[in-house]
């Protein structure tokens, strides 16, 4: 794909998502450029990071229903094995990081960290082959040009899905903070910490500040860091097309960065895990 569009092409292409949504003369559909799905603005549904993550929580949900459907108190299989490495894993994290009792937060954490993970580690396959083939089969089914075949298979490097979980999240600290510390002591942490009553105003502006920083930061760290990753491997897939000699050098680059990464899927997956613990055990703390 890369020898028949020009490199700017390219990129922009594999950084464009498949979108669905208004198209300005008021009907709806399916973007066919860049420029269209711009277009469509907000409301706008990025139709290939949905399915991925979809896909991808299912797929988790099914690997580990099997691992304990399966589970035995003998020798363990390989799965059962693998599983319950995880979930110590996270148990342990829990324990170290959250010190109020919700039976809620290791399920939680559990989801995220292996969730995110494995939307992470989709960066890890050729970044053309599945849209080449999406490509192929929207000219073959539906007669659409491939370049103008959008798909995406790295749902956390939409900012769509990073900013969902996060709020979610948000979310998530709003409701624990005000049922544990009731709507006065939580409003009351905003309005009267660190400088008291009579440093209400800068108060009322730091923590909030503060409080709507989290998910945020949350949703941009984990973006930031695979969107890098992934233009990072675009950028090595243009030199295939240089010849010989410079598609070699792509390989052996690739094949580093691709080893380097696996570090930084894993790590990202790890930090969105505990900083949401911490952020609901924060939440779950009373000041006075």
């Amino acid at each position: 794909m890369a020898g028949e569009i020009t490199s700017s092409e390219y990129i922009q292409h594999h950084l464009t998502n498949w979108t669905y949504g208004k198209h300005p003369d008021g009907h709806w559909g399916f973007a066919h450029s860049a420029q269209e799905a711009t277009e469509m603005g907000f409301w706008a549904i990025h139709v290939d990071s949905m399915l991925w993550s979809i896909f991808l929580g299912s797929l988790f949900l099914l690997i580990f229903r099997k691992a304990s459907k399966n589970m035995t108190s003998g020798v363990p299989s390989g799965l059962q094995n693998f599983v319950e490495w995880i979930v110590d894993f996270v148990n342990e994290n829990v324990r170290g990081s959250f010190s109020a009792k919700n039976d809620l937060i290791a399920p939680m954490a559990l989801t995220i960290f292996v969730w995110v993970f494995l939307m992470n580690l989709m960066d890890l396959v050729p970044v053309d082959w599945i849209p080449h083939l999406a490509g192929i089969i929207g000219h073959a089914v539906f007669g659409v040009d491939p370049h103008h075949v959008y798909f995406k298979i790295v749902p956390t490097t939409d900012p769509n899905i990073t900013f969902g979980m996060a709020f979610a999240i948000f979310a998530l600290m709003l409701y624990y903070g005000i049922k544990i510390k009731g709507p006065g002591g939580f409003f009351g942490e905003l309005a009267f910490q660190p400088f008291g009553k009579w440093g209400m105003p800068a108060n009322l502006l730091l923590e909030g500040i503060s409080l709507i920083s989290k998910p945020v930061s949350l949703a941009l760290r984990l973006f930031g860091n695979l969107y890098a990753g992934e233009m990072i491997f675009i950028l090595i897939a243009l030199l295939y097309s240089g010849g010989i000699v410079w598609g070699t050098i792509g390989g052996f680059l690739q094949l580093g960065w691709a080893i380097f990464h696996i570090l930084i899927i894993l790590l990202q997956a790890f930090i969105f895990m505990v900083l949401t613990i911490v952020y609901l055990d924060m939440a779950h703390q009373e000041h006075h």
